[in-house]
Parts: C-alpha cells; sequence; structure tokens
C-alpha cells in the first residue's frame, strides 16, 4: 500500500479499502458524535457489514473512475477522510467532501489532504472544476473551501434535511487555471 506524506509531523494520506473496514468502523467510533454534527457518514457506517459495504462502494467508484475514498492518518491511526464523492472525468467535474474525529482537529490534516487530491484530481485526471458542497452552518468546513482559494458558488436554501432539519447548502468551487495559478503562486 502507498501513502502519501502530508507534511513532516507524521500526516499521511492513503487510500481506503474493503479489507479496512474495521479500522474505518473504529475511527467512525472514535468520531461518531463529532462527525455527525455535520456528515451523515456516522449514520451510514453503524456496524462492521455497513463499514466494509461504504468502502466497497468506493472501491467500485474507484475502479470506474467516478470517485475516490482517502483515509487520513496521523502517526499511523486513521484519524479522518477525504474524498471525491462524485468525479465525472468526461465533464471534468469533482466533489470533494471530507471529515476528522476531534483529536486530529485543528493540524490543518484536511487541507494538506485536499491540496494532494486536487492536485491528482486536475493534473492527473483533467477535472476542470472541484465542487465543495457543505452547510451553511459548518464554519470549519467553509474555512477549508476559504483556505483551498474556492470561490462561493451560492447557497441552495433549506435543501438538505439532516436528521429532522432543514439546512441551507452551500456551494463552493475552485476551476482548474485558478487551482494551476494560485499553487504556482504558493498559496
Amino acid at each position: 500500500m502507498y501513502a502519501i506524506s502530508l507534511g513532516d509531523d507524521g500526516a499521511e494520506l492513503r487510500p481506503l479499502e474493503p479489507w479496512q473496514a474495521g479500522e474505518f468502523l473504529a475511527h467512525m467510533d472514535r468520531g461518531r458524535e463529532f462527525v455527525g454534527r455535520w456528515n451523515g457518514l456516522p449514520d451510514v457506517v453503524r456496524d462492521l457489514e455497513s463499514s466494509r459495504a461504504f468502502l466497497q462502494a468506493y472501491a467500485e467508484k474507484a475502479a470506474a473512475d467516478a470517485g475516490r475514498i482517502y483515509g487520513i492518518h496521523w502517526d499511523g491511526t486513521l484519524v479522518g477522510g477525504f474524498l471525491l464523492r462524485r468525479m465525472d472525468v468526461a465533464q471534468g467535474t469533482a466533489e470533494a467532501g471530507c471529515w476528522l474525529e476531534p483529536s486530529a482537529v485543528g493540524k490543518g490534516l484536511v487541507t494538506r489532504a485536499a491540496r494532494a487530491v486536487i492536485d491528482w484530481a486536475v493534473e492527473e485526471r483533467g477535472v476542470h472544476r472541484v465542487e465543495w458542497w457543505c452547510a451553511a452552518g459548518n464554519a470549519p468546513s467553509i474555512a477549508v473551501a476559504r483556505r483551498l482559494g474556492m470561490t462561493r458558488d451560492g447557497v441552495l436554501r433549506e435543501s438538505f434535511l439532516y436528521r429532522g432539519v432543514r439546512h441551507d447548502e452551500e456551494i463552493w468551487s475552485v476551476l482548474a487555471p485558478a487551482w494551476r495559478e494560485a499553487r504556482r503562486a504558493g498559496a
């Protein structure tokens, strides 16, 4: 298995695969309440079977070149994830997403993981537009979109029903030319 270093502090990005369902479930159990504030993943990954099914769905997306999932590791422990929830290479679009357990917050891990995966999507797969969808109340996610140099495209009012409450969703994006320019400028 390969790992991409996210810096000299023990942070790595690694693909997540179905055989890692136990590790993924343990990670989700550690962060279930925290992750579940804005992300439905803890409602999907409830036991070993659902953990394996979730990772298998992403293995199938990867095989179809329609999505990817990566684990964010800190000193060898899975503490979060970054994914391309949807990827349409023919259209040149992708939607990114992320989560962290509480122990990993504030270390810049999501931003560093996002840069690595977006670089790959733009440079290797020819993606032109990477989108970032998040609840309007999810300030940490919006902060990541800003750090990545994304532009707020708009708000879908009360478009997302989550745990019985309707949330506004913000859509942020970055286009390949702007991404490349920011990377050249060292942003």
